[in-house]
């Protein structure tokens, strides 16, 4: 489910990242700069999140035929445990 539709769309990604926790979500981004910061720090501060995806833009096209190669990269790893993770996507894009 997008930010949009839960609601969150303008919030920092702070308190994005906080409302993903609350949720139990995991988080897909591209923003890695920031998000890979927030983690960190979240887990340094001995706090837990359910988990962070990066969709880099040089591996993922936003437009919609990208959306099947983000979607099947994020199958890939479903089994995975993901919580305190910070994954990064692997895919090409189309």
């Amino acid at each position: 489910m997008s930010a949009v539709a839960l609601g969150l769309a303008g919030l920092s990604d702070r308190d994005l990242l906080e409302a993903a926790v609350d949720g139990e979500y995991v988080l897909l981004t591209e923003n890695v700069s920031d998000f890979a910061r927030l983690v960190a720090d979240r887990l340094a501060a001995g706090a837990h999140h359910p988990g962070v995806l990066i969709a880099l833009s040089s591996r993922f096209s936003r437009r919609p035929s990208g959306i099947a190669h983000i979607a099947a990269a994020i199958g890939a790893i479903a089994d995975d445990e993901l919580e305190d993770q910070l994954v990064y996507l692997k895919g090409a894009s189309p």
